[in-house]
């Protein structure tokens, strides 16, 4: 655990396998909900209860993982205190007139203003060091260990969207997009075994648009090197109620039976392909 020096919490969590561990690793870095107590005078107060922008359950979606030998790694603290997954350099992800959030985002994905107070660029350098970096280490770290002890690694970055956002897409999004940047994040295999896996459910699936994975996705994979980087993002009604803010247990459930499939076809490909 790494923590935070001024509040004691933990930056992430680790949820570790309870059986017959394998080189998969499912990071969650957008499903922390804390504000550091030091700094929350800063935002406007509707953005500290329960902030839109949040992959609310996806933790919860994915907490099957241990029972299969998967390893996952969960933010504490909210996307809106850092972003873990965008690019420390603050280089945008896209070009297209979509509206980014930044890593230390003054604005939601409506453009909404959140702070009271912006943080100065000493504020943002402190939470790049609090937060975000013990976060990117720690995945760093167990995928070199996966590395290590099999031959190869395999990080999937899991993330949810309101099917509607029309600042970042005109349309609805469909169920499901993975994303690879571009088929250089991962090894063909293991990404014909997740499209030929999400593909065979009635959901809607598309392949690298309108997203092609954030920075995990894209500064982890390095299939060449025996390190593989995939994004999962799924519209919340597939696991929320109508109004995408309530966790519904019949809908997650039909879900996690897909993903679960998927994620057992991945654990065979990593073993019989030889990535």
């Amino acid at each position: 655990m790494t923590f935070s020096k001024e509040n004691k919490i933990p930056s992430f969590k680790i949820i570790a396998p309870t059986k017959g561990k394998v080189p998969i690793l499912i990071s969650v870095p957008h499903c922390g909900i804390l504000f550091p107590d030091e700094i929350k005078e800063q935002y406007h107060a509707q953005f500290i209860g329960k902030p839109d922008d949040t992959d609310w359950f996806v933790d919860k979606l994915y907490d099957f993982s241990s029972e299969i030998g998967i390893t996952m790694i969960q933010a504490v603290y909210s996307r809106l205190v850092v972003d873990l997954n965008r690019n420390p350099e603050q280089k945008p992800l896209y070009n297209d007139g979509r509206i980014i959030t930044e890593l230390v985002t003054k604005t939601d994905f409506h453009g909404n203003h959140i702070y009271k107070t912006i943080p100065s660029q000493k504020e943002i350098d402190k939470r790049i060091s609090l937060y975000y970096e013990p976060y990117h280490n720690k995945i760093d770290s167990l995928l070199k260990d996966f590395k290590e002890e099999f031959g190869h690694a395999l990080l999937f970055d899991a993330h949810s969207i309101r099917q509607y956002v029309p600042t970042i897409h005109k349309d609805k999004f469909p169920d499901l997009i993975l994303g690879d940047a571009d088929e250089t994040a991962a090894d063909k295999h293991l990404i014909e075994t997740t499209l030929n896996n999400l593909s065979s459910s009635d959901y809607s699936l598309s392949h690298n648009t309108p997203f092609k994975g954030g920075y995990i996705t894209r500064s982890f994979g390095k299939p060449k090197s025996g390190i593989h980087a995939l994004q999962l993002e799924m519209t919340k009604i597939n696991y929320m109620d109508d109004l995408e803010k309530n966790y519904d247990t019949f809908r997650a459930d039909k879900m996690r039976v897909l993903l679960k499939k998927t994620f057992h076809s991945l654990i065979k490909t990593l073993d019989n392909e030889g990535i």
